[in-house]
């Protein structure tokens, strides 16, 4: 197996999290080059992976300005530093492992896509899930007919309170005009399986929802603009930044929120960065929850839900056929299948390690596949496929801003047309 060369451009959490599957598998690839502008993401990755300084970059022009010898390129850097360095590295000649969403601007995502083409390079996009065992299992019982045609799915991702006022109230994604509205930052990936599992033409979207709880007229009465400044009502508060990040929490929002994990580090990036605003008084601007609806060429109608306001942080779902009906819990790994006939099936997909339950795995080993054999084979979630399904989501937000029901076959031709 030809071990394949690859350069990093974003050594964040997402970066991390595909270098370290070259650390767990050298025989498949290994990291030589990253940038990033933050000098101790850059210094810990580095140090990761052994890069020496002449393989350190404080930013993406750089490191492909210097031609590095690589095969490939991973870009893990913001949504809205997606499109620039993707060309790039297209036209340098590199295949391209691009984080999900290709771009905020839908004529940006057909632009990589023909870039893609034309330079014949494998441009994978990370929708990580369509390669988790179970997804690929709920695919593969749906073509078998396991309950008969699929004529409807109720789908609902779960955010989680905490984690929506983490990325999206306080976090990186809070505003559309930083990142992409939430359907497209957090709900591509639902999009992108409802489509796949559709398996037709989109041809109507519809979309409501709105920003409803995260607003200052919904602060607590004397609610500072901090909560670490003596908020009266942070000792019950829910979405106190104090318990949030300084609790049992998932370390993920600790790592995202400073490099330094101890006590008094902590309180430092509350007392002084984004994390410890109140979750009231912030300038976020992106919705806590939103509906869409999708009507699609074989029949199949969708009806799908991104809910802030969760327990758990998890997908659940109920896939309706002529035969039967399918029940999915993802963080409980289980697809259970009520068939009309009486009979009940449980099926449990095999277990992968790593993130999104296997995905992410996964998706690295499929795309270093892809770059091996030269991309012959096409990609699950090429740039092509991953555009149409970025167009669901700006016409769901089109049609949320305008109240109107989206034609999409007619939405697509204008975007070609722009």
């Amino acid at each position: 197996m030809k071990q394949m060369k690859v350069a990093v451009l974003g050594a964040g959490a997402r970066g991390n999290v595909y270098g370290d599957y070259l650390l767990q598998n050298p025989h498949e690839g290994t990291v030589v080059a990253a940038a990033d502008a933050a000098p101790h993401r850059l210094a810990s990755f580095a140090a990761r992976h052994g890069l020496p300084d002449t393989a350190r970059f404080t930013s993406w022009e750089a490191l492909l300005d210097a031609r590095p010898e690589v095969d490939a390129v991973i870009i893990t850097t913001q949504d809205r530093m997606h499109t620039a360095p993707a060309l790039r590295a297209l036209a340098l000649g590199y295949h391209v492992l691009l984080e999900k969403p290709i771009s905020p601007d839908p004529t940006e995502c057909l632009a990589i896509a023909d870039a893609a083409e034309r330079h014949g390079r494998v441009l994978t996009v990370c929708h990580v899930l369509r390669y988790t065992p179970y997804m690929t299992a709920v695919k593969e019982l749906l073509e078998s007919g396991a309950i008969g045609r699929l004529l409807s799915i109720q789908w609902t991702e779960n955010v989680g309170w905490y984690h929506m006022a983490h990325s999206f109230v306080r976090g990186n994604w809070r505003r559309t005009d930083e990142s992409s509205p939430m359907i497209l930052a957090k709900s591509c990936h639902d999009l992108d399986l409802l489509h796949w599992l559709a398996g037709s033409d989109c041809l109507q979207v519809s979309s409501f929802g709105g920003l409803s709880h995260f607003r200052p007229e919904n602060a607590p009465p004397g609610a500072p603009l901090r909560c670490t400044e003596g908020c009266p009502v942070e000792p019950t508060c829910a979405y106190s930044a104090l318990k949030i990040y300084t609790g049992d929490r998932p370390s993920w929002l600790v790592n995202a929120m400073t490099a330094d994990s101890s006590a008094e580090g902590r309180l430092k990036a509350l007392r002084e960065g984004p994390y410890g605003r109140c979750a009231f008084h912030c300038d976020n601007d992106v919705v806590d929850h939103q509906v869409v609806n999708l009507a699609y060429a074989n029949g199949v109608t969708v009806s799908f839900s991104m809910v802030g306001f969760t327990k758990e942080i998890n997908r659940t779902a109920k896939l309706f056929g002529t035969e039967g009906e399918m029940r999915l819990n993802m963080n409980r790994n289980e697809i259970e299948i009520n068939h009309f006939s009486g009979r009940t099936t449980v099926v449990t997909p095999e277990i992968q390690p790593g993130g999104h339950n296997g995905g992410d795995s996964a998706l690295m080993r499929s795309f270093l596949r892809d770059v091996r054999s030269g991309g012959g084979g096409g990609s699950l979630t090429s740039a092509r496929v991953s555009a149409q399904t970025h167009l669901l989501a700006f016409a769901a937000e089109e049609s949320r801003l305008t109240g109107q029901t989206v034609d999409f076959l007619d939405y697509v031709k204008q975007v070609h047309a722009i």
